[in-house]
């Protein structure tokens, strides 16, 4: 009984070191750069198909991200998606949360529904070894900024004191600030991290499309350059876990959600050069979330494209 003891503990302990952990990302996977990969066929064939467009990171929906709940993940296809012998060839997989998913109101339906998809999306990600989550922060739908932040760290807090034990980090995306949408300035992102009462199990992706269409000048070197040292210091780079790279169909600070293609929007090239040899955002996984077909040709020329940027 003594020894069964042991061997539990010291599993759980390798568990949380190995699901924890930052280690050195071996050289050959470096850039950490890929696409949001379609999990048809399951979440395991995910994998096959991210590798096999050339990945070395991708992001994935853990269930439907267009319906609040799915199916319990089967055991099983978790421990396909684990076990995959391509899986070492993925320096970073991440998470995005469903759409519907909004922290950002209370005291309705929908909240009740948003606290369940969420801490359902949570356990999937623990089940399959996934370290973050990207959330949209959600929206205020008319009540103001203030109250909209508010509701947000409250909820944060509710399912983080009700999943305590959870090693997987919800990773705030900075958005285009369209309608009532929270997230567009870094200040109300650093202010949600500074109110909620863990806030080490916070993180940040910056997408470049919302960042420009919420303002943030990203059309040149000098503009990337002034954007992510005023993210450093109103949030901090240490928060950063995940870069969305893609350019704007949307004028600066038009505050409209329009992803494009590299190249093809307003952003253009320069800044996505720069972020490619940035030595500050080397290690940070880069995802294309640009229109594409079913055969995922787009991601392949564009990975391929900032892969040629590397000095």
């Amino acid at each position: 009984m003594v020894w069964s003891a042991f061997f539990i503990i010291v599993f759980r302990f390798i568990h949380f070191i190995s699901f924890t952990s930052v280690s050195k990302i071996p050289p050959e996977l470096l850039p950490l750069l890929g696409s949001h990969v379609p999990t048809v066929g399951g979440v395991s064939a995910a994998i096959e198909r991210g590798v096999g467009i050339g990945c070395t990171a991708m992001q994935i929906f853990v269930k439907n991200n267009m319906q609040w709940f799915a199916k319990p993940l089967p055991d099983a296809d978790a421990q396909a998606f684990i076990d995959h012998p391509l899986r070492k060839r993925l320096g970073a997989v991440i998470a995005h949360a469903g759409y519907l998913i909004n922290l950002g109101v209370e005291g309705s339906e929908n909240h009740e529904k948003s606290l369940r998809s969420l801490a359902d999306e949570m356990l999937r990600c623990e089940q399959l070894g996934i370290r973050s989550l990207v959330l949209h922060p959600g929206s205020h739908l008319g009540a103001g900024l203030e109250a909209g932040i508010g509701c947000v760290v409250r909820n944060l807090d509710q399912l983080h004191a009700e999943h305590p034990t959870l090693k997987v980090r919800i990773t705030l995306e900075t958005t285009a600030g369209q309608g009532a949408c929270l997230g567009a300035r870094f200040e109300e992102i650093a202010e949600i991290i500074s109110r909620v009462k863990a806030p080490k199990r916070l993180e940040v992706c910056l997408d470049t499309a919302h960042a420009f269409a919420a303002g943030y000048d990203l059309s040149s070197p000098k503009g990337a350059e002034k954007t992510f040292r005023e993210f450093d210091t109103v949030i901090g780079l240490k928060r950063l876990s995940v870069l969305h790279i893609n350019d704007s169909k949307s004028a600066l600070g038009s505050r409209v959600d329009r992803h494009d293609n590299l190249g093809k929007g307003k952003i253009g090239l320069d800044a996505f050069r720069w972020i490619m040899r940035s030595k500050e955002l080397a290690e940070i996984p880069k995802i294309l979330e640009t229109p594409k077909g079913k055969d995922l040709a787009e991601d392949v020329e564009a990975m391929a494209l900032l892969r040629g940027f590397l000095p």
